[in-house]
């Protein structure tokens, strides 16, 4: 099967999994992964049906965000079955179910669901972005009285190589430029936002693939610019993610320049 066709079975595969996300929302946390961190019963319900169906559909292995898996080089389902857990809990609709199609350690097929938004967004390499199944028109620079970037957390765990205080003091700058900083406490969301053009751009600290692959595949296909913080081309390795159109993306860079480098 090519990106298009593995796409289909995964967008199937979704189907369930957002109906299982509606059914569970305000789930209690069930499973404490690190202080503040916790999974519901959902998460891992969702993820369970995701590796299940992709693996009997594909024969393609599995990486989650709670029950791992192996990475491989050659061809790997990269999920996130709540991304926002926190939100999903609270009943907050800002958060999402991730799915990425990884080979040669590309992004060649995505979906980030939005399901309490009403949102799907979808991509294969080579195709446009969809908007619940319509061809998005590609990115454009937004007015800049309007213009929005999303940044996905001013908290950091603990032995993060992007402490509290750093994203502070980026948060601060990036508000001074003609960017106006959005938090929605998921990677996820801020990167989809970014690929249809309701963020200019985003900000990633996370080092997880599962946060990071979906949203790297929908802003490329969507003609934007996507680095890793330092502005070297994103990897799966990569720590974080800078994404938007070029002027954001640009914005957001020399300002994280002057920051890391003060």
């Amino acid at each position: 099967m090519d990106a298009r066709e593995l796409l289909a079975v995964a967008e199937a595969v979704c189907d369930d999994a957002e109906a299982m996300f509606l059914a569970g929302v305000g789930s209690d946390p069930a499973a404490m992964k690190s202080p503040g961190d916790f999974a519901t019963e959902v998460d891992l319900a969702i993820e369970a049906h995701l590796r299940q169906m992709l693996t009997q559909f594909t024969g393609i292995p599995v990486l989650g965000e709670e029950a791992g898996g192996s990475y491989s080089h050659d061809a790997v389902w990269i999920v996130d079955p709540i991304d926002g857990t926190a939100n999903y809990a609270a009943g907050n609709p800002m958060c999402a179910i991730l799915i990425s199609l990884l080979i040669d350690d590309r992004p060649v097929a995505a979906i980030t669901s939005m399901p309490l938004l009403g949102r799907r967004l979808t991509a294969f390499e080579g195709g446009p972005l969809r908007l619940n199944g319509r061809a998005l028109t590609p990115l454009s620079e937004s007015d800049q009285l309007v213009a929005q970037v999303g940044f996905s957390s001013v908290a950091s765990q603990v032995r993060s190589e992007f402490p509290s205080l750093l994203r502070q003091g980026l948060l601060a700058e990036l508000a001074a430029t003609y960017l106006r900083p959005r938090i929605t406490g998921s990677v996820g969301v801020d990167l989809a936002f970014t690929a249809q053009g309701i963020f200019g751009g985003a900000v990633s600290f996370s080092p997880h693939v599962w946060d990071n692959a979906a949203g790297v595949m929908l802003i490329r296909a969507n003609g934007g610019v996507v680095t890793d913080i330092e502005g070297n081309d994103w990897t799966p390795q990569s720590i974080g993610v800078v994404a938007g159109t070029a002027r954001a993306h640009e914005a957001i860079m020399s300002t994280m320049s002057g920051i890391l480098n003060s």
